[in-house]
């Protein structure tokens, strides 16, 4: 099969999601930023690509993993050398279940780019196997190189929590995306409009419009839909009953999840859940209880 390499499509909308993806792609300038809710890892082998990164220029070496929150813009604005770079999307549900090192979680969600200071030889040959296996669709394969890619950010963590960046430069979020980086890390929570605004020292109003304005989307939607990729995440991996789940991604009734489930996923989460089982994890459930 022909594989063609990717490049940003600047028709796309933004804050589409990329889900769960290893790709290849070729290093271009985007004419515009770009966000998605998933942590982006690059890798490049040879060259460099320069990042406006929240409001920021940010370079990115060849041979150091490269590790941020997109949901911050990002926008390749310089590069050098034509070779073609790795990009890893990792659902955010599913980053922040790897269980990083805290500090390491929270320096992502509050809009730093972190790369490693030692290089892992081993990275071209994991990420080529890693494109290879996605693009095979086989969920045995699907499901080994999630494991594997939370298993390599462990060890960046573990790597990165043992230096000691004293001199490293504060990132200044935008309001907006103080009040995403505080609901992704809050949003099992209960969570409302005024104690958002409290928690980043906005009015309420403000909050809100600043929000739309930046997202096209209210806050209590995007409240939702990180609990809904959290009950994604749960439904699929665990054989929890579907009221545990529903609690434990925050929302306060079962009713309340069941209906939000279906109008963002099409479905209820019983049939989520064995549609996106594989065969080899099936067993029986004793769901809503």
């Amino acid at each position: 099969m022909l594989r063609l390499n990717k490049r940003f499509n600047n028709a796309r909308a933004e804050f589409t999601p990329y889900g769960f993806t290893c790709e290849v792609w070729t290093p271009s300038r985007m004419p515009r930023p770009d966000r998605h809710n998933e942590i982006e890892l690059n890798l490049l082998e040879t060259g460099s690509l320069t990042y406006l990164f929240g409001g920021h220029h940010v370079t990115i070496e060849a041979g150091k993993l490269a590790v941020f929150w997109a949901a911050i813009p990002h926008q390749i604005v310089a590069f050098d050398g034509d070779q073609p770079y790795f990009v890893v999307t990792l659902p955010l549900n599913e980053f922040l279940a790897a269980e990083l090192e805290m500090d390491v979680v929270n320096r992502i969600l509050c809009g730093e780019l972190l790369t490693e200071s030692c290089t892992d030889a081993c990275d071209p040959l994991k990420f080529r196997q890693w494109e290879k296996e996605l693009r095979a669709c086989v969920p045995a394969y699907n499901h080994a190189v999630r494991l594997e890619a939370q298993a390599r950010l462990l060890r960046f963590s573990q790597g990165l929590s043992q230096r000691t960046d004293v001199n490293r430069p504060r990132p200044v979020l935008s309001r907006a995306d103080q009040i995403a980086c505080y609901i992704a890390q809050h949003y099992r929570e209960r969570l409302s409009s005024q104690s958002i605004a409290a928690a980043t020292r906005l009015h309420p109003n403000y909050a809100m419009n600043v929000f739309r304005r930046a997202f096209g989307t209210t806050m209590t939607t995007f409240i939702t839909l990180h609990r809904i990729w959290h009950a994604q995440r749960l439904l699929i991996t665990t054989d929890e009953s579907i009221l545990v789940i529903s609690l434990d991604s925050g929302f306060q009734s079962l009713s309340r999840f069941n209906e939000a489930f279906k109008t963002t996923c099409g479905c209820t989460p019983r049939e989520y859940r064995k549609a996106h089982r594989t065969k080899e994890s099936l067993v029986t459930f004793n769901q809503d209880r």
